[in-house]
Parts: structure tokens; C-alpha cells; sequence
């Protein structure tokens, strides 16, 4: 009751005394109107007291009870990203819904939100949990430069996009998705991946997922790693090499099997996405394993196991190969086979053996490939390897995937954008290739330093400096030559 509120009670009862003002009464009876007055008023102040401090006691009440519910908050309903990731290493970023295992789908849906942000662009949901949706892609710029070679024709400088990807990936329900992926990066529109799948849970610890449409090889360790993750600009030799005719891609079904320290996978595919019906496609076979008999937050260790047959079908019978050796963007600087034709079929296999401890990993690969020629001849064979090695001395753990066995996107742990230095790595690699089974085949060996600055889990920039040496029987840059190569790339996944 405010301080207005009894001066108006006040007057009131002073208005309600003026009849009787209005008579004219004699002094004495003047006085003791007054002070009737007066003690009438003292007990009306009283009163409005008296209901001031009964309103003010459920006024407090509730402040006191505000005050003891702040001091026990709530529970906090948990981060979908947390709950997504919690199965997979902290290191790397969320998996996309093509990515996920039944376990992930059943949490992400759980956590009842309708846009989740993990890398790049958000995960959409809708409202009753049933429908999940994701734009993706990637766009990679690289600038390369030669010098050093003997032969001109190598001494050049150039530009080009490895990759300008747009797609999408989704779920219906916890098992069915899909995904699809085009790259525009040669001026033309290249299907990439594009499939639809299933997965589900077989018991504790054991699930799987089948795939079919135009797939990703799962061979050898960067073989298997997309181009937005690689830790160098270009993969390896043994996954650029050691491969099968029709390339990365090829349209089939690939099974895959996971438990909680490897996976398993098996692909059976035709050629890639073509417009050639006339006659049957090649066939090919091929099947990975990886383990991880040694698994903790700091550390794994890496095994791996793969393998390819592939059948090629009459039309296809060219085996001839010119194998990045210093750079993807100079068309001139390869490792050949020179040509070969006459090819029935080829035969790949390889292994890997590798890990981290810390910020530091290190990984190893070695592959043959037999290649299957008509006339009566002898198979050729063609070797490579490789050792490669990255320290991240910003202190984050290397982005390696122990579902997969391969690596993705770095979680980083203080990215600029967020006022820290991101992630930075240093990396080295020795490869080397050899085609001289055959008298027109040449040889060549690469040393690489690198460095890698994560701005953040999708943004990062990239500089190689490679020092290459190629030994080739034949063609205009024949004999022994060797030089430099430094490219820098520029790339963003979302």
C-alpha cells in the first residue's frame, strides 16, 4: 500500500465530516470532532498496515522459493553433437546421416531438435524426428608450381580445382539413407557418390550397413580417405596406383561390417556412371579390413588389410597408366607404364600399419598389382610405397576415424574464429613407385614436407614442397630427372 494511497483514505474520511463542519457547532463541540477525527484516521493507518504486511508475506514467499530453485538448476538436456560423436573419436567432427550408426541416429533423434550444427552446414530435422537432411560439398583451389627439371616442358606453373562438390545426405526413419555428390571442377558435371542404404544393428557392439549405387573405393588407407582430408594435397602413390582400371568409382553394392575396434568391407561393382550399354561392363571385386587391436583416447594402433579382382570386358583392354608423382596439376610430370594394351583383368591387394600416439602419427602402406594380359604373356606387375608422418603441434590428436580406419575432419580444439590458433600440422612422406616390369615402364620416388593450418573443423589451408625424381625408358623427358614441385591449396568442406 503506497504513501498516496493513505492520504487519499485520509481525506476521505475528512470529506466525509464537512455535513457536520457545516452546522456551525460551538468551539468545545469543534474540538472534540477533531479529535474524534483524528482517532478515527490513526485507527484507519493502522489498519492499512496491518493489510500492507499481510500482502507483503506471499510477496516474499515466492522470492525465497525462486532463490532455493536457482541454487538446483534443471538438468541441461544433452548437446545432440555430444551425443552424436560420443561413439566415434572426439578428434574428428560429427558424422553426416549417410555416416551413422543406428545407435547415432537413435540419440540424434532423441534429442529433439530440429537443426544440429556440427561441421559446415546444419543437420535438418523434421518435427517428429522421421526425416533428417543435409546439404554438403567441398571446394578445393590449388595453385602448383615446377622447377628444377631438366626437360622444360615440366617447368610450369598452374591452377586448378581438385574438387567443386555439391550434394546431399539424408536419413528416413533410423535405418534407410542416402546420399549424392557431383563435382563440376573439370567444367563438367561428374557423378560422383551417389547411393541409397540400410543399416541396422545385428547385437552389442555389432552392426552393419548395405550400400548400393555409384561407390567409393574402401582400398588402402588414403585410398579410402576423401580428397577434402588427406594429410598432403595428393594422396599416395599406392592409392593412385594400385587401383583398379575404372578408378575410385564403379556402380554395385558394398556390405559393410563394423564392430568396436575395425570393420569390414566387401564392394562388387561394374564401371562407373557412363553412357556405354553396348556391351557388357568389366567386373570388380574388392575387400578391406582394418583393426585396431591397440585403442585408447590417446592413441591407436593401425592394421589393415585389402584387396581387389577385377574382370575387364573386351572394349576396355587398355592397361596404360601415368601416375601423379609431383603434383596433381602438371599434366607432364608422371610415372608411365607407357602403353599397354592387350589387358584381361588385373589383381591389387596391400596393407597398412600405422597410428598415433598423442599429437603424433604415422602411417605406412604397401601395395602390388597384377596386371592380366592376353597373347600368352606375362602378368605386370606393378609396386609402391609409402611412409608418411604428421605431428600436430598445436596439440590436437590427428583426425583419424576407428570406423572407418581412415581419416576425416579435425574437431579442432581452438578454432580461430573462436580467438584461438586452430590446428596446425606438420607432415613429411617418402613414396616411391615402380613400373619397369615392363621395358616401357618408368620409375619414380617423391620426398614431401608439408604443412596443414586448420582454421577451424571445415576451413584449412595447405602447402606442399615435394622433391621428385622419375626414371623414364622413353618419350621426351627420358632418362633420370628430378626437381621441385610447391603447391598450395585453399580448401572448405561443408
Amino acid at each position: 500500500m503506497t504513501k498516496a494511497f493513505r492520504t487519499t483514505s485520509a481525506l476521505v474520511a475528512l470529506i466525509a465530516a464537512t455535513p457536520a463542519l457545516a452546522q456551525a457547532p460551538s468551539p468545545a463541540e469543534l474540538e472534540a470532532l477533531v479529535r474524534a477525527q483524528a482517532a478515527e484516521i490513526a485507527a484507519l493507518r493502522t489498519r492499512l498496515d496491518r493489510l500492507e504486511a499481510q500482502q507483503a508475506a506471499p510477496t516474499t514467499a515466492p522470492v525465497v522459493v525462486a532463490a532455493q530453485d536457482s541454487a538446483a538448476p534443471a538438468p541441461v538436456a544433452a548437446d545432440p553433437v555430444v551425443a552424436v560423436t560420443r561413439p566415434f573419436a572426439p578428434q574428428i567432427v560429427p558424422p553426416g546421416p549417410a555416416e551413422r550408426n543406428v545407435a547415432q541416429v537413435e540419440a540424434a533423434n532423441a534429442a529433439g531438435v530440429t537443426t544440429e550444427w556440427g561441421a559446415g552446414l546444419p543437420v535438418f530435422h523434421s518435427a517428429d524426428g522421421v526425416f533428417t537432411y543435409k546439404p554438403r560439398g567441398r571446394i578445393l583451389t590449388d595453385i602448383s608450381s615446377t622447377f628444377g627439371s631438366g626437360v622444360d616442358g615440366r617447368n610450369i606453373t598452374t591452377t586448378g580445382m581438385r574438387a567443386l562438390r555439391l550434394g546431399v545426405e539424408g536419413g528416413v526413419g533410423t535405418q534407410f539413407f542416402y546420399q549424392f555428390e557431383a563435382d563440376f571442377s573439370e567444367n563438367e558435371v561428374d557423378i560422383v557418390t551417389a547411393f541409397i542404404g540400410w543399416r541396422d544393428r545385428i547385437g552389442a557392439g555389432l552392426d552393419y550397413d548395405v550400400r548400393a549405387g555409384h561407390l567409393f573405393n574402401d582400398r588402402s588407407f588414403e585410398g579410402s580417405t576423401g580428397s577434402d582430408s588427406t594429410p598432403f594435397m595428393e594422396r599416395t602413390v599406392v592409392a593412385t596406383a594400385i587401383i583398379p582400371q575404372r578408378g575410385f568409382y564403379g556402380i554395385g553394392i558394398m556390405p559393410r561390417l563394423f564392430w568396436k575396434n575395425g570393420h569390414a568391407s566387401l564392394t562388387v561393382t561394374g564401371d562407373r556412371v557412363d553412357g556405354a550399354q553396348a556391351v557388357s561392363d568389366s567386373r570388380t571385386a574388392l575387400g578391406r579390413v582394418h583393426w585396431n587391436p591397440v585403442k585408447s583416447d590417446r592413441g591407436v594402433l593401425h592394421l589393415g588389410l585389402w584387396g581387389f579382382d577385377e574382370s575387364l570386358n573386351p572394349l576396355a583392354g587398355s592397361l596404360t597408366r601415368n601416375t601423379v608423382i609431383g603434383g596433381r596439376f602438371n599434366g607432364a610430370l608422371r610415372v608411365s607404364t607407357g602403353p599397354l594394351l592387350g589387358g584381361t583383368g588385373t589383381t591389387g591387394y596391400g596393407a597398412e600399419l600405422g597410428g598415433y600416439v598423442g599429437p603424433v602419427w604415422v602411417m605406412a602402406e604397401a601395395g602390388q598389382r597384377h596386371a592380366r594380359l592376353d597373347a600368352g604373356r606375362p602378368d605386370f606387375t606393378s609396386q609402391a610405397w609409402s611412409l608418411s608422418g604428421g605431428w600436430f603441434v598445436t596439440g590436437d590428436l590427428p583426425p583419424y576415424n576407428p570406423r572407418l580406419g581412415s581419416f576425416g575432419q579435425p574437431s579442432v580444439l581452438r578454432p580461430i574464429f573462436d580467438g584461438g590458433p586452430g590446428a596446425i600440422e606438420l607432415t613429411a612422406r617418402y613414396e616411391n613407385l615402380d613400373f619397369t616390369d615392363i621395358a616401357t615402364g618408368g620409375r619414380g620416388w617423391a620426398a614431401t614436407i608439408g604443412a596443414n593450418w586448420y582454421l577451424n573443423s571445415f576451413t584449412r589451408l595447405q602447402l606442399n614442397a615435394i622433391h621428385w625424381n622419375t626414371e623414364t625408358p622413353t618419350g621426351p623427358a627420358a632418362g633420370s630427372d628430378d626437381g621441385q614441385t610447391v603447391s598450395a591449396r585453399i580448401g572448405v568442406t561443408f
